[in-house]
């Protein structure tokens, strides 16, 4: 049904080499290592890091700045099929209950982590409350691949859990513009990534689209596709790119305008579905076209990030995994039933409401999306260094999972 073993060598594997190389260089030759990180690839640049009245652009700011704008693009255009697109696994009255569950999956956390960081007195609680955003991330990849583990491919909490990790990463897309700007917010400036991406829209795709009303041969619209390709929509997204940077939003996030701009299939065949390869829609071509580059940016997003000193362990580690194995399940497990009996919203077939605490473990890898937000949280320091490691220790909710599994007695379901 899913390629999910692909995908995760695909987007995951380089990652976790780069993770883990960053972790061994940081912790064998720190000076080294962040010299590197920190390294100036261009002064006075028109972009990068503000710094004396100018802007300096480093590899950091590159990669997690500039080139994962092209990882949440990937994201977005997922969480944008599942909820516009006929069949979307986000639509009607299936995607209920493991749209509350997400909400869940997200309070629990949240409420965990601050509640224990002022049980730890004042001072704690103002060092990390900033980073109360980072126990409620879902690794996509990670987590579905211990749910097939854990549950079966053809368990209906697979499908489930692939819901809630899809809500939630929506959820964080929205939580990382609003509440962690990357400077001081001057929203004038999305005026100018509306109007990149509504003119790529509007004359590259609504215009020849309306020509072609009533024509089946869409004379136009393949006539401008031959002719430009993707070209008006990497332009747009370059321009709605820098008008997030200007407005003091997370520029990582410039690219989600454009998203919606592209033209996309008519149906959605989900996440790690093999079909969605023999789609030529513009939006699926240009997915197609990126894999590569993604899989480098990943590699280059775990060296640069998860160059953390063993030493750096601290409050704000086990605040974040407290918040992840502790919040999760909780969350999605009260959250999940109030959906499903109270409120009569119901669980798919075959599914049982013990198996709502097994999911909430799976979805308990936060790993990927909670580094990056761990990244922007806290300004450089043993803070943020202690907020990654926790994002770092996060797999180990993978063994909690298959315990949890164990002692739920989940029957596995395969294909």
């Amino acid at each position: 049904m899913y390629r999910v073993w692909n995908f995760v060598a695909e987007y995951s594997l380089l990652l976790i080499i780069g993770a883990v190389t960053a972790l061994i260089w940081a912790n064998t030759n720190a000076e080294s290592y962040h010299h590197f990180v920190e390294f100036v690839i261009w002064d006075h640049a028109p972009i990068g890091h503000l710094h004396d009245g100018h802007r300096t652009l480093t590899l950091h700011y590159l990669v997690n700045d500039v080139l994962m704008a092209l990882f949440f693009a990937i994201a977005a255009k997922e969480v944008w099929e599942a909820v516009i697109l006929k069949n979307g696994s986000l639509r009607g009255k299936k995607a209920a209950t493991p749209l509350f569950a997400t909400a869940g999956g997200m309070f629990g956390p949240i409420g965990v982590y601050l509640g224990l960081a002022m049980l730890m007195g004042s001072d704690t609680y103002q060092a990390v409350a900033n980073g109360w955003a980072i126990p409620t991330a879902t690794d996509i990849a990670f987590s579905y691949l211990v749910g097939r583990l854990v549950f079966g491919a053809g368990h209906p909490a697979v499908r489930f859990l692939l819901l809630l990790a899809i809500a939630d990463d929506a959820a964080g897309l929205i939580i990382l513009a609003i509440f962690y700007p990357s400077g001081d917010l001057a929203p004038e400036w999305l005026l100018l990534s509306a109007a990149g991406a509504f003119s790529a829209f509007f004359f590259f795709n609504y215009l020849p689209r309306r020509m072609d009303r009533g024509n089946q041969d869409r004379p136009n619209s393949t006539r401008i596709r031959k002719l430009f390709g993707g070209l008006p929509y990497i332009i747009g997204g370059c321009i709605s790119w820098y008008g997030f940077m200007r407005s003091g939003l997370h520029p990582a996030l410039g690219l989600l305008p454009i998203v919606a701009a592209i033209p996309h299939a008519d149906r959605a065949f989900g996440i790690f579905s093999a079909a969605e390869k023999h789609l030529h829609d513009l939006l699926n071509v240009m997915e197609h076209a990126l894999k590569h580059p993604v899989e480098i940016v990943l590699f280059l997003f775990g060296l640069l990030n998860a160059g953390v000193e063993l030493s750096a362990i601290g409050d704000a580690t086990w605040l974040v995994l407290a918040g992840l194995i502790i919040g999760k399940p909780v969350g999605v497990l009260l959250f999940g039933w109030i959906a499903a009996k109270p409120l009569g919203l119901g669980l798919p077939q075959g599914m049982r409401i013990v198996d709502l605490v097994v999911v909430g473990c799976v979805a308990a890898i936060g790993f990927t999306v909670s580094l990056f937000v761990a990244s922007v949280a806290f300004d450089v320091g043993p803070v943020q260094d202690a907020a990654k490691m926790g994002a770092l220790f996060s797999f180990g909710a993978a063994v909690i999972s298959i315990i949890a599994g164990k002692v739920a007695r989940v029957q596995k379901q395969e294909l």
